[in-house]
């Protein structure tokens, strides 16, 4: 598997993640290198929709959180890890064509499935 940042030009952002702001009418805004993403590891990676939602970028956090299923999970053994964004591959590689939407994007994606919309919500946190 080729990584994600692995594909992107000098400019830090792919041509699919350009696309995808484009059709969204967005100003890209890619995470940084060695940032860290809240990923839900202990969800089987079968399990499906793939879930995810930015949040503001504070610190070391790009802002992204990822999660498999229907509902964020509530669990002890299913809260969110931080995981650098350039493992993420691992765990959600269909995931790299959205990491370039700003803060306040929701994405929902499945086998022939993709929701995006902006969450008014995610920026006020």
């Amino acid at each position: 598997m080729i990584s994600w940042r692995r594909r992107m030009p000098s400019s830090g952002i792919s041509a699919a993640q350009r696309e995808l702001c484009r059709r969204f009418g967005v100003e890209a805004s890619p995470p940084g290198q060695r940032t860290m993403v809240g990923f839900a590891v202990s969800r089987p990676r079968t399990l499906e929709p793939l879930n995810a939602l930015r949040h503001p970028i504070a610190g070391r956090s790009n802002g992204w959180f990822v999660w498999r299923g229907s509902e964020i999970p509530q669990e002890d053994d299913h809260f969110f890890h931080p995981l650098h964004i350039e493992h993420l591959d691992t765990y959600a590689p269909e995931l790299a064509p959205y990491l370039a939407l700003p803060p306040g994007w929701r994405v929902l994606v499945a086998p022939g499935y993709e929701d995006v919309w902006h969450d008014d919500e995610l920026t006020g946190i």
